[in-house]
């Protein structure tokens, strides 16, 4: 994560100056470890949700406490500390991070520790860099490609099959079909999260109807964030059949000899990017984009062939856009336990310095 940079006045509560260097530890939501490193000036200011720490003994560098803060063991401590009523609003004290007990190593080690970690982040740095680069070239061929006006524009309901799901009600709570689904938690960009799926009674006739084939397309159809509506996945069998879906997404399926699975996808993430899935949604605290509106959108609709086509090159640039966050979270996981085997002493500084 990195830290977002406001005009002073835009920060409402009480502020910290911070005049010198000093690594800002957030009091906010620990479980979420946010620790950066902060440039010290006249008009620096920070708001009261952080720790300004700084060493005050010189045996100790503030690269070396930046890497302290930013271990396992620190994130643990200050969330086993802090305390609040419920989870994203639960606040540590800065003596919590003052309590903090740790090994000492020479100043020569800490500048050791620090370079090594620092090298492992500028690796991370550069691949963040590359896939931002990437997000914003699929993101725009897409959006090339869905908006072709040379292309034939028709309705939405003449490419793609519409369906929402059931609504959940007390008596379906249980019965004699229990029935995963999924709901509007379990789409997010472009992917799914299959970590928390419910169930409920669906009857035979209802599991034929609302049951998911390969290649259907979900669609989150109304959220109080407007970030959330309209974000589609698609379905690939992930789970064993029969899964159906809630009344909160809409499933878009592709027509036979109209159009391919693959199409429909790309052409609802243009439609959650360029926002016009938000466009359409009807609702003032909650949107909601509604079965009726989605399918009077206009749908760019090449022959099959050119929608193969189509396909193929986007995914082929969202494979080497997964290839490299994948790789960049590797390198976090790789990061969190070097710097804890660092700090512990259970890895070599050597050993860590031929690895990297």
């Amino acid at each position: 994560m990195t830290p977002a940079v406001e005009p002073a006045n835009g920060i409402r509560s009480h502020k910290f100056r911070v005049e010198k260097d000093s690594v800002l530890v957030s009091m906010l939501n620990p479980r979420i470890p946010r620790v950066w490193f902060a440039q010290g000036s006249r008009n620096a200011l920070a708001s009261t949700e952080f720790a300004v720490l700084r060493p005050i003994d010189l045996r100790i560098g503030l690269a070396f406490l930046y890497c302290l803060c930013r271990s396992s063991n620190f994130a643990s401590m200050l969330d086993e500390r802090s305390t609040g009523t419920t989870g994203s609003r639960k606040r540590s004290k800065a003596a919590d991070a003052l309590a903090f007990t740790f090994s000492l190593p020479p100043l020569s080690v800490q500048e050791r520790i620090a370079e090594i970690i620092g090298a492992v982040d500028d690796e991370i740095t550069a691949l963040d860099t590359e896939s931002r680069a990437l997000t914003m070239v699929l993101r725009r061929r897409r959006a090339d490609l869905a908006t072709d006006d040379s292309i034939e524009a028709v309705r939405a309901e003449q490419a793609f099959d519409f369906s929402t799901g059931v609504r959940r009600t007390p008596d379906r709570a249980t019965g004699p079909y229990m029935t995963p689904y999924l709901r509007s938690a379990n789409v997010g960009y472009g992917t799914l999260d299959l970590s928390d799926v419910l169930e409920m009674n669906y009857d035979p006739s209802e599991r034929k109807k609302f049951a998911l084939r390969y290649g259907d397309v979900l669609v989150s159809e109304g959220s109080a964030s407007a970030n959330a509506v309209g974000m589609p996945a698609m379905w690939r069998d992930e789970l064993p059949g029969p899964v159906c879906t809630q009344m909160t997404l809409l499933r878009l399926r592709a027509l036979e000899e109209i159009c391919i699975p693959e199409f429909v996808f790309h052409w609802c993430m243009w439609a959650y990017e360029s926002r016009a899935f938000l466009d359409i949604a009807g609702g003032t605290n909650i949107k909601h984009i509604s079965a009726k509106r989605a399918k009077g959108m206009t749908v760019r609709l090449p022959s099959l062939d050119r929608q193969r086509e189509i396909a193929a090159e986007l995914d082929a640039m969202e494979s080497a856009l997964k290839a490299v966050r994948a790789e960049a979270t590797h390198l976090r996981e790789v990061r969190a336990s070097l710097l804890s085997g660092l700090l512990d002493r259970t890895i070599d500084i050597e050993s860590a310095e031929l690895g990297v």
